[in-house]
C-alpha cells in the first residue's frame, strides 16, 4: 500500500466515525469520552485494516482493492454529500418549494465532483490525459443516471416510504440520503470501472 492509500483510508474512516457519532447525538444517545474516542480513532483505522485485506487480496483480484477504494471514496463523499444536504434543506426551506429535492440534487452534484476525482486518480489510477473530453462526457452521462437513482430512492424511501420501525423522521431523512447513496454506488462503480475509466 502507498502512502495515499493510508491517508485517504484513515481521513474516510474519521468522515464516517463522524456520522455515526452525528447519528447517535441526534437519537439522543451520548457516547460519552470512550465512545468519542472509538469514533474519532477506531473507525479511521478500522477502514485502514479494511483497506489493508483488500490490498493483500487485490494482489490476486485487482476488482477487491478498487472496490475498497471505491468505498471509501464513496463513504467520504455521502458523509459531504449528507452535511450539504442539511445545511441546503434548512436554508433554501425557508423560501423554495421542494427544497428537499433542489438540495438532494445539489448536494448529489457535489459529492460527485469528490467522487470523480477520487475514483479517476485514487480508486482506478487513471492519470492520463488522453481524451479527456470522452472521459468527461462518459462519467457525466454515467452520473446522470446515477443521479435519477440516487434521487429517486432518496424519494421512495423519504416520501413514499416514510420512517420505519419508529425511526425518527429526522433520522430516517439521513438515512434515505444514505440507501440512495448506496443504490447510486453500484451503478456508479460499474459504470466508471468498465466504461470511463477502463485502461
Amino acid at each position: 500500500m502507498k502512502v495515499v492509500d493510508i491517508i485517504f483510508a484513515l481521513v474516510c474512516g474519521r468522515l464516517v466515525g463522524f456520522l455515526v457519532g452525528d447519528f447517535l447525538y441526534e437519537s439522543g444517545i451520548n457516547v460519552g469520552v470512550w465512545g468519542t474516542i472509538v469514533l474519532w480513532i477506531a473507525f479511521p483505522f478500522f477502514a485502514l485494516f479494511c483497506l489493508w485485506v483488500a490490498h493483500l487480496v487485490g494482489r490476486k483480484f485487482l476488482f477487491i482493492f478498487q472496490g475498497a477504494k471505491f468505498l471509501l471514496i464513496g463513504a467520504g463523499a455521502t458523509v459531504i454529500d449528507l452535511k450539504i444536504f442539511e445545511i441546503l434543506a434548512v436554508l433554501l426551506g425557508l423560501i423554495i418549494p421542494l427544497s428537499t429535492i433542489i438540495s438532494k440534487t445539489i448536494s448529489f452534484l457535489f459529492s460527485t465532483l469528490i467522487k470523480f476525482w477520487g475514483n479517476k486518480y485514487w480508486t482506478f489510477g487513471k492519470h492520463e490525459k488522453d481524451d479527456i473530453t470522452a472521459e468527461a462526457i462518459q462519467f457525466f452521462a454515467i452520473t446522470i443516471i446515477g443521479l435519477v437513482i440516487d434521487v429517486s430512492f432518496f424519494f421512495f424511501c423519504a416520501n413514499i416510504l416514510g420512517p420505519q420501525f419508529g425511526t425518527p423522521a429526522i433520522i430516517w431523512l439521513k438515512i434515505s440520503v444514505i440507501i440512495a447513496a448506496l443504490a447510486a454506488a453500484l451503478w456508479n462503480f460499474v459504470g466508471y470501472k468498465f466504461f470511463v475509466f477502463k485502461k
